[in-house]
C-alpha cells in the first residue's frame, strides 16, 4: 500500500527528474561551472517538461521561445566580466 498525501500524489516524477539531471551533469556535461548551473537546470527542466513530445515538437517549441530574442557576443562577455563594452 502506498501512503501519499493528498491521495494520488507521489515523488516518483521528482526523483526521475533528479536522476536525469545527475546523469546529464556527470555524463553529458562533465565539467559544469557553478556560475552556469542555472542554465543546465533550465535545459533539463525543459527536456523533462516536454518529454512526452517528439523531437520535432521540442525543436519547434525551442525555436518559438527564442524568436525575437538576440544576444550579441560583446554584451555576453561584458556581462560575464570579459573585456567587452558595457551592456546597453
Amino acid at each position: 500500500m502506498e501512503c501519499t498525501w493528498p491521495p494520488g500524489n507521489h515523488t516518483n516524477g521528482l526523483e526521475n527528474f533528479w536522476s536525469l539531471l545527475k546523469h546529464g551533469l556527470h555524463g553529458t556535461y562533465v565539467n559544469v561551472e557553478p556560475f552556469h548551473l542555472f542554465r543546465y537546470l533550465d535545459e533539463q527542466a525543459f527536456r523533462f517538461n516536454e518529454r512526452k513530445d517528439n523531437d520535432q515538437g521540442r525543436f519547434i517549441k525551442a525555436l518559438q521561445d527564442v524568436v525575437g530574442k538576440g544576444l550579441r557576443w560583446a554584451k555576453l562577455i561584458a556581462a560575464e566580466g570579459g573585456d567587452g563594452p558595457c551592456p546597453a
